[in-house]
């Protein structure tokens, strides 16, 4: 049997408390798995004294992070901690220690990735970060290491549970966003600032790291198409249930004529794709591979055990020597090079559209007009018969006005969208969403 493999925690949260529960309640069976010792000996924590639900030793905690990253006794340092800094800092000075790291933190490495990355690869040591995407789902092993043989060629993918949560619930239960979210966080699958997940910017960092294991390009959230689900009605669900559709924050790459094409954007999905079906806090990522074609991963893609799953997953792979074997030759610190990406204005897809217009004759050809300017061509159209109005006397309220476009491109519809905005039959809400068929 080889020699313990000494464990560092910073943070002792929601994940950081599950992968101490899987470290001291199943040791014995990570210890067959892997071939070592799997052992806590050093935990940072805000405050020592504040009762835990699973048993630890109090010997073992401390307020002091910088005794976890340059005790001698630690070989592996995982953070858990969150946000850029200072767990930008502590890794750092990890790595310059000799200790591999383990981490959940997307955002840090979305933003300092390459520079992280870089330093291990001198140190000699390694990042492992299955948990910083989609969970328990194990896709970073998948897309770095089971689809070696292949160029993936695209990515879809729901990646974020609280967004997907909503859009279930908003729905099943013929109820508003603002209804759901309340819900969402008195479940816990939103926080009590919902920000990064409902505007799109969780997905976002995902699929940067996903974009740049699969197709060896580095990118940044703010090079590419990303909108949330913060202003999406329940009138919008309804429609595309009616046409036979699903609403989904979509995360896609894929490479056309190429190109690298990435967006992030609440999506039309056909109902009977595999993708539509995944509801609730679930999430899933469809990959197509040249030589293995269409594969799908789903499940939980946050919670305290099935991300401290992958956290501990990592753990074992650095235990068994496979961490330190793939890390070295995965691309990860490529500055330049790989695929350009696709301007957003080329983006072609079909586009629903949803206007609220005065109830009067013409107002539909003046918008189609407009839209056949742009070369934009109308598929179907979706307007409910309004009530009468007994008064003939009186105005009568707006109308929504549902149009499904065949195939354009986004700077079409930019082009037509600034002609729109000057109709006088047009009242705001005006929503645009891409359809994927």
């Amino acid at each position: 049997m080889a020699e313990t493999l000494g464990i560092g925690i910073l943070g002792l949260g929601t994940v950081g408390g599950g992968v101490a529960r899987l470290l001291t309640e199943h040791a014995e069976r990570l210890e067959r798995r892997s071939g070592r010792r799997l052992e806590i000996r050093r935990v940072a924590v805000r405050d020592v004294e504040k009762p835990r639900s699973f048993s630890l030793s109090r010997n073992l905690l401390t307020d002091d992070p910088g005794q976890v990253v340059r005790a001698p006794d630690v070989d592996v340092v995982v953070e858990l901690i969150g946000g850029i800094e200072p767990a930008r800092t502590l890794i750092i000075e990890a790595l310059d220690h000799g200790k591999h790291v383990v981490t959940a933190n997307k955002s840090l490495l979305c933003e300092h990735g390459p520079e992280l990355y870089e330093r291990a690869r001198r140190r000699e040591r390694c990042i492992a970060f299955e948990a910083a995407v989609a969970g328990g789902i194990p896709i970073i092993a998948a897309v770095g290491q089971s689809m070696a043989a292949n160029q993936l060629q695209s990515i879809e993918a729901i990646l974020n549970g609280t967004s997907n949560f909503i859009l279930t619930e908003m729905l099943a239960r013929r109820a508003s966003y603002r209804e759901i979210l309340a819900e969402a966080q008195r479940l816990g699958y939103a926080e009590a600032d919902p920000t990064m997940d409902i505007d799109g910017t969780d997905a976002a960092q995902k699929l940067v790291l996903l974009v740049q294991l699969a197709f060896g390009t580095r990118i940044t959230p703010s090079q590419f198409l990303r909108r949330g689900i913060d202003t999406l009605e329940l009138a919008d669900l309804l429609y595309a249930d009616e046409m036979g559709y699903r609403v989904k924050l979509l995360a896609v790459a894929r490479i056309v004529r190429g190109r690298l094409e990435v967006h992030v954007e609440p999506t039309l999905l056909r109902a009977d794709r595999p993708i539509a079906k995944v509801d609730g806090a679930l999430n899933i990522i469809a990959l197509r591979g040249d030589a293995v074609g269409p594969t799908w991963f789903s499940g939980p893609g946050a919670g305290a055990l099935p991300t401290a799953s992958a956290v501990v997953a990592d753990l074992v792979d650095i235990a068994v020597g496979r961490a330190q074997l793939t890390f070295p030759v995965l691309d990860l610190w490529r500055l330049n090079g790989g695929y350009e990406l696709l301007d957003a204005e080329h983006i072609a897809r079909r586009y629903y559209l949803r206007f609220n217009i005065e109830d009067r004759p013409g107002v539909l050809a003046e918008i189609a007009a407009i839209l056949g300017r742009h070369h934009i061509s109308i598929a179907s159209v979706i307007q409910h018969e309004a009530p009468e109005i007994e008064d003939a006397a009186a105005t009568p309220p707006p109308v929504p006005l549902v149009i499904m476009t065949h195939r354009t491109t986004e700077g079409q519809m930019r082009a037509a969208e600034a002609e729109l905005q000057h109709l006088p039959a047009l009242r705001p809400p005006h929503v645009r969403m891409p359809v994927s068929d």
